[in-house]
This record gives structure tokens, C-alpha cells and sequence, in this order.
């Protein structure tokens, strides 16, 4: 099918943020920070480091099914539904939304995003009054936050993620989006050709191993987030710790806005390529 030039100016639009994404490359201090975390790394022994990336990706999966399947998603799910059901009442599913033009789902994906992005700001406030209990949730948190808003902008673009294929390429979305820019090409590149502009699949065959070094390199930045929260804390304005609290805030709203801005441009892509015909 032809592409509007509304759909061709958007597909344009997200080949040049690819282009930008692939001529990215880390400065000087980018440099020495990851040689720094990888020479630390490297000195845990094998095993451990295996048994780490092991249970990582197992909490993954299980807090991915977890969301997918819980009932606050659940009525998410009928919400962007109704959503699309204003511009066009023959929809009632997931997939009905493929019917809806790009402006009408970029409407609906645009607020399941400033959603999360205000759900992780204010997660990161009450993590920066500095509690023990507040600041060891934050983790667990913020997963669920950037996992459940891959997942609604998944649906969105009329896509369900309960299939083994489609719950991987979240999973895998998420991973790569928590990148730095200069290292998200490679999992763009993965994600395409896993996507590859075929037919839909229900079983996946690639590779399952998400975590890796950048993982507990994002770990190591959580932990450094709250050694400065707890800096902090006690520099009060008005009883009130807002220094840490704008720290956390800050912080887990731009991990958010990093990590949802790469799911919309990747389930936009692959909208806009299955209705050109699935050529990349």
C-alpha cells in the first residue's frame, strides 16, 4: 500500500533520527567511563557475572508477564481502545487500531507517554525525600513504569504483546532503548531484522539474553542517583528536601523520556513499513 505524504513525511522524519542514532559517537568522558565500568566489571569472576545477567533477565520476564497481565494493564488496554472508538467506531480490538491514520495513533501513543514520563517524575520526587524503603522501591519502579509504557505503545500502534515474539521484541525495546545513544544502533539494528517486514510471528527464534554490561552499568548509575539523594536529603527548604527530590525527579523523568521516545519511533517504523508493504 502507498504511503500519504503525512506517513511518508513521518517515515522521513524517523529516518533521519536513525541516521542521527547510527553517527553517534561517545566523547572523551563517554570513553573513560565505560573503560572505567568495564575494567571494574571484569574483575567480578565469570560465574557470578553469568549468574547476575541470569537472574536479571529472568526478573524481567517475570515482571514483563506480570504487567501484561495485570489488571491495571488490562484496563489500559480498553482505554486505548476507546480512544481510537472517538476517531473511528468500528474500532474493538488492538489490531482494529491499524486503521486509524499516524496523527491519530501519534495523538494516542503521545499520551501514554507524557502519562509515564509524569508517573516516573513524580516516582523519582517521593524516591528523593530519601526514605531507605522509597529508595530501594525505585528500581523495581521504574522497570515497571518504562516496561508497562512500551507495552501501551505497542498497543497502540496495534500491536498485543502477550505472544512469545511480540512480548521479546518489548523486552527488547526496552533494552536497548536504557542505551546510550551511541550503542542503541546496534539494537535498533537487531529489532529490524528480527522485525524484518514479514508477517506477523508468534514464536521467537533469535537470541533471549538481554542483560549485559550496560545493565549494571544503568545499576551503577541507580546506585550513584542515590548516594546523591541521600547527600542531600538533609538540605531542607521549608521541612522539605527539594534538592534530593528534584535529583530523583530529574533523573527518572529523563530515563523515561530516553526510553519511550525510542519504543514510539520503533513501533512507528514498523506501522508505517507493514503498511508500505513491509519493505525496509
Amino acid at each position: 500500500m502507498t504511503l500519504t505524504i503525512r506517513e511518508q513525511k513521518v517515515l522521513q522524519e524517523i529516518r533521519e533520527w536513525e541516521n542521527r542514532m547510527y553517527n553517534s559517537e561517545a566523547n572523551d568522558f563517554q570513553r573513560t567511563y565505560d573503560r572505567y565500568i568495564e575494567n571494574a566489571i571484569q574483575q567480578l569472576p565469570q560465574k557470578v557475572k553469568e549468574q547476575v545477567f541470569s537472574n536479571l533477565d529472568n526478573w524481567l520476564f517475570h515482571l514483563h508477564a506480570m504487567i501484561q497481565g495485570s489488571e491495571m494493564q488490562i484496563d489500559a488496554k480498553e482505554r486505548i481502545i476507546a480512544s481510537g472508538r472517538v476517531f473511528l467506531e468500528d474500532i474493538h480490538s488492538i489490531e482494529d487500531l491499524k486503521q486509524l491514520t499516524i496523527d491519530q495513533l501519534q495523538y494516542i501513543a503521545g499520551q501514554q507517554i507524557i502519562r509515564h514520563r509524569i508517573y516516573s517524575f513524580a516516582q523519582g520526587g517521593i524516591s528523593g525525600t530519601g526514605g531507605t524503603l522509597l529508595l530501594g522501591a525505585d528500581i523495581p519502579a521504574m522497570a515497571v513504569i518504562n516496561l508497562r509504557a512500551v507495552q501501551l505503545i505497542a498497543m497502540t500502534y496495534g500491536i498485543e504483546v502477550n505472544t512469545p515474539f511480540e512480548m521479546m521484541t518489548a523486552l527488547k525495546v526496552f533494552n536497548a532503548s536504557i542505551h546510550p545513544p551511541y550503542l542503541q544502533s546496534a539494537g535498533w539494528q537487531d529489532l529490524m531484522n528480527d522485525f524484518g517486514g514479514e508477517d506477523p510471528r508468534y514464536f521467537y527464534e533469535g537470541n533471549e539474553d538481554l542483560a549485559n554490561i550496560t545493565w549494571l552499568d544503568q545499576l551503577f548509575k541507580q546506585l550513584l542517583k542515590g548516594m546523591a539523594i541521600v547527600l542531600f536529603r538533609k538540605k531542607m527548604i521549608q521541612g522539605i528536601p527539594f534538592v534530593s527530590m528534584a535529583i530523583g525527579a530529574g533523573v527518572n523523568y529523563q530515563f523515561t523520556k530516553k526510553v519511550t521516545e525510542f519504543a514510539h519511533k520503533y513501533y512507528q517504523a514498523r506501522y508505517l513499513i507493514e503498511k508500505e508493504g513491509g519493505r525496509r
